[in-house]
């Protein structure tokens, strides 16, 4: 009964998964009908910069995602500045794997993922380069930073030609979708006037001031930028 059942539901496209956990419809996107869902094991190992959560397990067996695994990282996924939980496409998760396994990474930190509407225009009125119809909305994108083998690994996403790949080198990030097939990259290097540079990061009086500095964040900038988006709201409550 449960592999007639989970057939069924893989077959349409549409995995609905109901309980407190999920709080919403899980959608899995898998493609013309439920063979093409079929695979070998597949396992991801994430850790989440700003919720320091993990996830790290098999996502998808021979017989097509894991309902389970899908919740788990649906809520991983979710846009943590609304706690909200949003749609997760399988062809992400497998485009995120291959290009793991392409660098010969075991383990990849995520630092964004599903976004609201109301996240989306907070991040692209403090950060450069988000786009406002970003594949973030749909839950269709990824953004990871590695350990090592970052440029190895954006090399080989867009030699798979599956979706968006946008490599940030100065920045140490790489986002992933599964839209559109498009790559693009931005290479900031600090511009200097007189021995001091300009665009000085001051991630207070960007979030206080909601404006954005005219250049891409590093992974530690993000980081800071966004501890500090937390601390303004929660002195609003």
């Amino acid at each position: 009964m449960h592999w007639r059942r989970r057939e069924f539901l893989l077959a349409t496209g549409l995995t609905l998964i109901f309980g407190s956990g999920a709080r919403a419809r899980i959608l899995v996107e898998g493609g013309p009908g439920f063979e093409s869902l079929r695979s070998n094991p597949r396992r991801l190992y994430l850790h989440h910069a700003h919720t320091g959560e993990v996830f790290n397990g098999i996502y998808r067996d021979d017989g097509g995602p894991i309902p389970e695994a899908m919740v788990d990282l649906a809520t991983f996924l979710r846009d943590h500045h609304e706690d909200q939980t949003g749609p997760i496409y399988l062809d992400t998760l497998d485009f995120l794997a291959d290009v793991l396994k392409a660098a010969n990474q075991a383990h990849a930190t995520v630092l964004s993922a599903y976004r609201t509407k109301k996240t989306n225009a907070m991040l692209s009125a403090r950060i450069f380069g988000v786009a406002e119809k970003s594949q973030h909305l749909a839950g269709r994108a990824v953004d990871i930073t590695l350990d090592s083998k970052l440029s190895t690994a954006a090399v080989s996403a867009r030699r798979m030609s599956r979706g968006g790949v946008g490599w940030y080198p100065s920045n140490h990030f790489i986002h992933l979708d599964s839209g559109p097939i498009r790559t693009w990259t931005i290479n900031y290097a600090p511009r200097r006037r007189g021995g001091r540079v300009i665009d000085i990061f001051q991630p207070a009086r960007i979030a206080e001031s909601g404006k954005a500095i005219k250049r891409p964040l590093t992974v530690k900038e993000r980081l800071q930028l966004q501890r500090a988006i937390a601390r303004k709201q929660a002195k609003g409550r």
